[in-house]
């Protein structure tokens, strides 16, 4: 990726939530004010394989034992498919007036005399936008109705705070006290106390989106990772240990075996679908039936094996990763922003076109989202200052396809500061989401969810 000056507030946002995923090696000062990251002291549990390092990091679950892990994730995914809700991250304050560039609108070059760009695609709802020319891919899925698009998205008294605004999206309220995340109080509400895959983090560390208070929630580096483990026993003896404990899933005339039968054969069943996922020569085994974008960025290949993992019948609820690219723009704007947004952009087709081909695509549902846009002037670095509203997207097959807000325009849509004023505010859109993708009560997730407007989000 091309180098960007991004501020020293970003910097301090990742190593405070780093230290925060990092449970019990303490938090770095904090100024006042600042919110405490969601998801903080959370115990954390590392299950190993084979004595090769971390291969599921659970989360606020210290007493869930081996056994006991492997035969909630097993009856878990015994159960009926539930939908998927994918949260991926575009971090540092995606600048959404070069993503959808007003190029119709007669300020625009005026404010942005050096970055504003020509050409691309023509976004049909609105005649001013034009898509940027590194965000085909998901141009290509919105005129196939499959790209739901919130020009200008964000809250009101936006926080120009890298930490405190992207708390705000990740607790899902602008309060500084919450400590679980939206998706995590979602999850305390329908999850199980023994499958953490229920909540997984793509990213190594916990997404402070996904923190709970109840039930376990769980991190990997990528699908590739997970594996069983059996202290002291490995190779060969392994397989034949774990092929006899499958067998033991037969019909007996016993209520108590049949009992533990069914668990046996749920496990089996299990060990069984993750061997795909194992490495071999350091590369993930799974194939996909389409190409994904080569890159030395785990994004693309992370997307991949969710899609891997959600054919295998796996049991995941809500899944957070970040998308790759440097959006705290400063200086160096369009050669940063671009190389990000391509590859974020052409993985997403990717994953679409997978889940499509696996029959999976109607029960995915992925959410991008930033902590806020840039200032609607360019600065005199070659780049734009932390903004306010931003831009979001919702992908699959059954969304709606058309925008939620609308732009606002340059002329009377910008605030005092000159930043994009919100016409649609996050909180409405998750409990939307809540609602009619997760079939939840908002009211029980949401501070406050009952003041919010909700947007009609799928077909």
């Amino acid at each position: 990726m091309t180098d960007c000056n991004h501020c020293a507030g970003l910097s301090r946002s990742r190593l405070l939530r780093r230290a925060a995923a990092e449970a019990g090696r303490g938090l770095p000062a904090i100024e006042h004010g600042m919110p405490l990251p969601a998801g903080t002291g959370l115990s954390r549990r590392s299950f190993l394989a084979h004595g090769a390092g971390a291969m599921l990091a659970v989360y606020g679950s210290s007493k869930l034992g081996l056994r006991a892990l492997e035969e909630g994730i097993a009856a878990a995914a015994g159960a009926a498919p539930q939908p998927v809700l994918v949260s991926i991250f575009l971090e540092g304050g995606a600048d959404a007036l070069s993503i959808l560039s007003p190029q119709g609108d007669p300020l625009y070059r005026k404010l942005r005399p050096k970055l504003a760009l020509s050409g691309g695609t023509a976004f049909s709802e609105d005649p001013r936008l034009h898509w940027h020319p590194a965000a085909t891919a998901l141009a290509t899925l919105y005129a196939e109705k499959k790209v739901t698009v919130m020009p200008a998205i964000g809250y009101t008294n936006a926080d120009q705070s890298h930490f405190t605004s992207r708390h705000y999206w990740e607790v899902g309220a602008t309060s500084t006290t919450l400590r679980t995340g939206w998706l995590g109080r979602y999850l305390d509400r329908v999850g199980t106390s023994d499958n953490p895959l229920q909540g997984l983090s793509l990213d190594n560390t916990l997404a402070p989106s996904l923190a709970t208070g109840e039930v376990p929630v769980a991190s990997i580096d990528g699908p590739d990772q997970y594996d069983f483990w059996t202290n002291r026993v490995w190779g060969e003896v392994e397989d034949r240990m774990l092929d006899a404990i499958g067998a033991l899933g037969v019909q007996h005339g016993d209520a108590g075996l049949e009992t533990a039968g069914s668990v046996a054969a749920q496990v089996h069943r299990l060990r069984t679908q993750l061997v795909p996922f194992q490495s071999q020569d350091g590369k993930p085994a799974y194939t996909s039936p389409v190409a994904y974008p080569k890159s030395d960025d785990a994004f693309p290949q992370r997307l991949a094996g969710l899609a891997a993992m959600l054919a295998a019948g796996l049991p995941l609820r809500c899944v957070a990763l970040s998308a790759p690219g440097e959006y705290d723009t400063h200086s160096n704007q369009a050669p940063s922003l671009t190389s990000g947004l391509q590859l974020t952009a052409d993985s997403l087709l990717a994953f679409q076109r997978d889940l499509e081909a696996r029959g999976l695509a109607d029960r995915v549902l992925v959410h991008v989202w930033s902590e806020f846009g840039r200032r609607a002037e360019e600065n005199g670095s070659g780049g734009t200052d932390h903004g306010a509203a931003g831009v979001g997207f919702l992908v699959g097959t059954r969304v709606r396809g058309t925008m939620i807000g609308e732009f606002p325009g340059l002329a009377t849509g910008l605030d005092d500061d000159g930043n994009v004023k919100a016409t649609s505010d996050f909180r409405g859109i998750y409990a939307s989401l809540l609602e009619q993708w997760l079939g939840a009560d908002a009211a029980a997730v949401l501070p406050g969810a009952d003041s919010f407007a909700r947007s009609t989000l799928l077909t």
